[in-house]
């Protein structure tokens, strides 16, 4: 899953949060370089990263993605879910509002800690407030805009373009897996206190 499902299954702490968010641009074992509740949030990240991409019903949506995307099968599936769990806020958010309000929310938070983030990272939060990304998800232009916007940045990403299509042609099954998928990771979670 992108953003928006990582941030759906952070809790409530703010720090937890931002740790999780920032996730992809911080590598490497020793996370002592960050307060303890940041590198909570970044252990979360890695936990989510790990069941998403091994669990059957991400494999599955892979497979239908390898054609059109290569070795970004799972970059584009990643995209696919935000757009499941946004397109179907009420029943993945379990009462967080709008999904306007809750993107809303997590842009004054995000920005709020951005001071604590790698400089990758916050720049690209403000392209993220700027372009609603995690509204924009709900769509399938979004989801097109994403995927374009990834192509520009990754080597060889050109192959991500127009696989929105892949998502149309096989949107009940992309809806319901990442709603189950979804469900899936919050029991895998509950045992560390999170989610």
């Amino acid at each position: 899953m992108n953003f928006l499902g990582h941030l759906l299954v952070s809790g409530n702490d703010p720090l937890v949060i931002t740790g999780n968010f920032m996730g992809d641009a911080v590598k490497g074992r020793d996370l002592s370089a960050h307060p303890g509740r940041i590198q909570e949030g970044l252990r979360m990240h890695r936990t989510i990263d790990t069941f998403t991409d091994n669990h059957p019903i991400a494999l599955q949506g892979r497979e239908r993605l390898r054609t059109h995307c290569g070795k970004y099968a799972g970059v584009a599936l990643d995209i696919f879910i935000d757009h499941a769990l946004a397109s179907q806020w009420h029943a993945a958010s379990g009462g967080k509002g709008t999904l306007q309000e809750y993107a809303q929310r997590m842009y004054e938070l995000l920005t709020a800690h951005a001071h604590l983030m790698p400089e990758r990272t916050r720049r690209m939060l403000h392209y993220m407030v700027q372009g609603d990304w995690l509204g924009s998800y709900a769509r399938i232009d979004g989801v097109a805009r994403a995927l374009s916007g990834l192509a520009g940045r990754v080597p060889g990403g050109s192959v991500l373009l127009g696989a929105e299509r892949v998502l149309t042609e096989h949107l009940d099954e992309y809806r319901s897996e990442g709603l189950d998928l979804l469900g899936r990771l919050r029991q895998h979670l509950q045992p560390h206190g999170q989610g």
